[in-house]
């Protein structure tokens, strides 16, 4: 398992480092056996896995429910886990018991929250021993608001995004998701920061990428945002159900070779 000194170590010596977001036990274990350093369990299993219509969806209990699964599919891998919609931001007491009991009952290597106005939480777990991911850019908890579009796409966006991205670096957190942002601004910050830096739509320059096991894979999604390259195709799962489907209908399956042939029923009394 890689540790947050190595991402820094990577970070240091120009070494690319690989996320990717999953949410269940096939996924994580195929990760981990291809190599991927860090596994994110990201809120958007809500519309991915849960059918959900936006992360604002997702729940504390839905979190805890996947990360355990993926935790029990990667042992050896690092592992964030989203903090959901309506955790951060109710009352300082409120929102470190969040963050302490999903860290807890998770297993989780770190925590991830969206948006500039986490810092005083992030800064709180810190000093706690959480250690934080930040996210900013595009952040879906917000998309109600924001919208889902390029971000940070105006001189005076970008220069507050710079100045929130050193904020979340003075705040504790450990490592920084950019998403959807102009790529020479993703450049700059990574180039600002001395943590690690990972983008998803926010061009080559920066520290790692992340993208989702469905989108990589092109299973069971239904848009593919610009950013997303298919390195595989699930859809052909479609036709593998459809055969089986009809070769039931017909009756050829099972066939003589998918049957137990121990003959018993001259020992039974029918």
């Amino acid at each position: 398992m890689k540790f947050l000194h190595d991402f820094m170590n990577m970070k240091s010596n120009g070494e690319k480092m690989t996320m990717l977001t999953a949410y269940d036990y096939p996924s994580a274990k195929q990760a981990e056996q291809a190599g991927i350093e860090t596994i994110l369990v990201g809120d958007s299993l809500g519309m991915t896995v849960l059918g959900y219509e936006s992360t604002v969806q997702v729940t504390m209990q839905d979190m805890k429910h996947h990360a355990k699964a993926v935790r029990r599919g990667a042992r050896d891998t690092f592992m964030v886990v989203d903090m959901p919609f309506g955790t951060v931001g109710v009352d300082d007491k409120t929102d470190m018991e969040n963050a302490v009991e999903l860290y807890q009952e998770t297993n989780a290597n770190a925590l991830k929250m969206e948006g500039a106005h986490t810092a005083p939480l992030i800064k709180r777990c810190t000093q706690s021993g959480i250690p934080v991911a930040a996210h900013l850019g595009l952040t879906p908890q917000s998309f109600g608001i924001t919208g889902y579009k390029l971000q940070a796409a105006s001189k005076e966006a970008a220069e507050e995004l710079i100045a929130d991205a050193k904020l979340m670096e003075q705040s504790g957190a450990v490592m920084l998701v950019l998403e959807a942002i102009p790529s020479d601004l993703a450049a700059t910050i990574t180039k600002t920061l001395s943590i690690p830096v990972i983008g998803i739509g926010a061009g080559a320059d920066t520290d790692g990428q992340v993208l989702v096991y469905h989108d990589v894979l092109n299973y069971g999604v239904d848009r593919k945002p610009k950013f997303v390259k298919r390195y595989g195709d699930f859809t052909t799962g479609v036709d593998a159900l459809k055969a089986y489907h009809e070769e039931v209908k017909a009756g050829l399956f099972p066939s003589p070779e998918f049957t137990y042939k121990k003959q018993i029923m001259d020992e039974v009394d029918a």
